[in-house]
């Protein structure tokens, strides 16, 4: 009789149990026990599913679970610990039921659907090292995370686990984002509609989608967006749950960029403005405020002067009406040259130097995880040939003649420091429309960071500003 070999599998696991169980057990067995039956029925099991994992094996407080993806197996075990974290807010510490977790990519052999191995063995040993509450990965967990999440990771070094033959490289979870925790009040992309798609006047499809309830405020397309990836961002994803709190957000990608369609579609400042239109058109407000940021507060003003009856408010941030050359500057037409010279040579390389390059005008003050993001971000925001058209057709616009004809409430706001679009061009847009009032907020970054002391009042401002 021919040995059937056992099934070997690469997965990944998820080791947890709960922190004193037998102390617990001692204190209160039946108490503890019920509470553990309410826990796994109602936040454990429903997010294992929700996350496609599947329970391999329990053993008293300890599961054992698999998923086919790592970043599902790891946004499945922190929004485990968010919950538990949650419901303990409310139970006295002496009480408490907190859950370690430990998660690691391994071979793993299957014996009638438990699984058995070192993948599993090196799970079970990060997780006795995971404080209450908390989450331990291995290092090849760590690197196939990779920029998926906005989650922060510390690493913990080189570790001597149990019965292990090699020291293990762990890193703890922070439950933190790049922007702090979310707190309960804030949206995130579940909370977004679904992506749907209309019709530019060219057939060009335009994808959009909104979030949050109250005033319409749409977001003017720009380069480099993603309606979904944004919400990752380590800049964007504070714009969108702030201000999802008080307005309807209606964003859509740009024709050649992010979600809209990328391939053979003309890229003209008159075919910018016409998808604003058409995304503006699938709603049915009487008027919308626009917030157009960089090079979308010239498509913005353009736009406003096509459909006035459409627009209540304007909001220009870090914008510009004279790309930069438009301005008179022989530098700032030679830099234009040699930015989209960089970007048709080094867009797509796997070497982030050339996008590092974007990331440092675009952000100075980023940290490295920040900028590492953002360098990963760019090259799903579009090909190198439509990103630099993008950039040659940015740096031709011009739209000054139009400033006088704008009669709507306007608010300019502007980094003072910023490298992209300098204040200059922010006061001149500010001197040229009649009314328009002006912030200036201290940062070296074209977009405010959320750490940022500027921030709060950023935001602010335009909550008033609408108001």
């Amino acid at each position: 009789m021919v040995e059937r070999k056992p099934t070997r599998r690469l997965t990944t696991i998820v080791a947890t149990d709960v922190v004193g169980y037998s102390r617990l057990i001692a204190a209160d067995e039946e108490g503890t026990l019920s509470a553990l039956r309410a826990y796994r029925a109602d936040l454990i099991d429903p997010k294992i599913s929700e996350y496609r994992g599947r329970i391999a094996n329990t053993a008293g407080d300890s599961i054992l679970i698999e998923f086919p993806s790592v970043v599902d197996a790891l946004h499945c075990a922190v929004d485990i610990q968010r919950g538990m974290a949650e419901i303990n807010s409310e139970i006295p510490e002496d009480h408490r039921i907190a859950f370690r977790v430990g998660i690691n990519l391994g071979d793993v052999v299957e014996e009638d659907g438990d699984l058995l191995g070192d993948g599993v063995n090196v799970a079970a040993r990060l997780e006795t090292i995971a404080p209450p509450g908390g989450i331990c990965v291995s290092e090849i967990v760590r690197d196939a995370i990779g920029s998926s999440s906005d989650l922060l990771f510390e690493d913990l070094g080189p570790q001597r686990l149990k019965n292990l033959s090699k020291s293990i490289r762990a890193f703890l979870v922070s439950q933190e984002t790049h922007g702090g925790p979310k707190r309960k009040d804030e949206l995130e992309l579940a909370d977004q509609s679904h992506v749907r798609y209309c019709r530019s006047g060219d057939g060009v499809s335009i994808a959009y989608a909104d979030v949050g309830k109250g005033y319409p405020l749409v977001f003017a397309g720009s380069w480099m967006t993603h309606l979904e990836k944004d919400w990752q961002s380590p800049v964007m994803c504070h714009y969108l749950t702030q201000l999802s709190k008080s307005f309807t957000l209606i964003r859509y990608d740009q024709r050649g960029n992010g979600m809209s369609d990328w391939d053979g579609v003309e890229l003209t400042f008159e075919k910018m403005i016409d998808d604003l239109e058409s995304v503006i058109d699938c709603y049915d407000y009487e008027k919308v405020a626009i917030f157009g940021a960089s090079q979308a507060a010239s498509v913005s003003i353009a736009y406003l002067m096509r459909r006035p009856e459409k627009v209540s408010h304007l909001i220009l941030y870090g914008g510009y009406a004279r790309g930069r050359r438009r301005r008179g500057n022989p530098d700032a037409t030679a830099e234009s040259e040699a930015l989209v010279t960089l970007i048709r040579q080094g867009w797509g390389a796997d070497n982030p130097a050339f996008r590092q390059t974007i990331t440092s005008l675009f952000m100075p003050d980023a940290s490295p995880e920040e900028a590492a993001w953002f360098n990963d971000f760019q090259k799903t925001c579009g090909p190198a040939d439509n990103i630099a058209r993008f950039r040659e057709m940015f740096d031709e616009m011009d739209v000054s003649e139009l400033l006088d004809h704008v009669k709507v409430p306007t608010l300019v706001i502007h980094c003072s420091d910023d490298s992209i679009a300098p204040i200059s061009e922010g006061k001149f847009l500010a001197s040229r429309i009649s009314g328009a009032q002006f912030i200036m907020l201290k940062s070296k970054n074209h977009m405010i960071f959320e750490n940022e002391p500027e921030f709060p009042r950023f935001i602010q401002s335009i909550h008033e500003f609408i108001k």
